[in-house]
């Protein structure tokens, strides 16, 4: 067998593997491509699901009255308000400056944090709650998780000890005690929060009282 002849043997060998490397390199590019296509498609369904249930969430928040800061008028809807909410900011409060300081930064606050329900209770007009939950100095704010009292902020004291603190102080304040979700949170502010005493409102310290009276 001439050199021409075996040349053109190996020649055909080689494109015949050239070919099958080729076919196989294509194989798996489409099969990574499809991959692909299908992880893109999960990651889009998983954010769909994870918007409609944002969505429904937010629905029901607003069902519920979040996004805006309202007034509680009788004492005894206190107790159906919190138990709906899982975090509930409320504000026991009286007609006077510092209170009034307060109402302007929850107001701002209740509409840039819907996953929380904030409101305001005439504390002079709650006597039977306000001495349940022992709110002696005003303002105070009751700072609810799970329809129980988590943690309190007593006048201006954790705020500079002014009335000109900033609406950012008091959201700081609040993330601290996870009562509302707040991005520019870091892991070790949170751990500073300290475990206060927790207040069961569904439970009277006076046996003969009842939630709905």
């Amino acid at each position: 067998m001439d050199n021409s002849k075996v040349q053109e043997i190996v020649e055909k060998q080689v494109l015949t593997v050239a070919k099958a490397v080729e076919d196989k390199l294509d194989e798996e590019i489409t099969a990574l491509d499809r991959l692909d296509m299908d992880d893109i498609e999960a990651l889009r369904e998983r954010r769909l699901q994870q918007m409609k249930k944002m969505a429904e969430k937010r629905n029901r928040w607003i069902s519920l009255g979040h996004g805006e800061y309202s007034e509680i008028p009788v004492e005894k809807d206190f107790f159906s308000i919190v138990k709906a909410s899982d975090r509930v900011v409320c504000h026991f409060y009286r007609d006077n400056w510092p209170c009034k300081v307060m109402d302007k930064h929850l107001s701002i606050l209740a509409k840039k944090h819907i996953e929380t329900r904030f409101v305001k209770i005439h504390a002079e007009k709650s006597p039977f709650l306000a001495e349940r939950l022992k709110i002696v100095v005003l303002p105070t704010l009751a700072l609810i998780k799970n329809a129980k009292v988590d943690d309190y902020v007593v006048g201006f004291d954790e705020l500079g000890g002014t009335d000109e603190f900033s609406t950012e102080e008091l959201e700081e304040r609040l993330a601290k005690a996870q009562v509302i979700f707040f991005e520019g949170e870091s892991s070790s502010y949170l751990s500073k929060s300290g475990a206060q005493t927790r207040r069961s409102v569904r439970q009277s310290t006076n046996p003969d009282s009842s939630d709905s009276e």
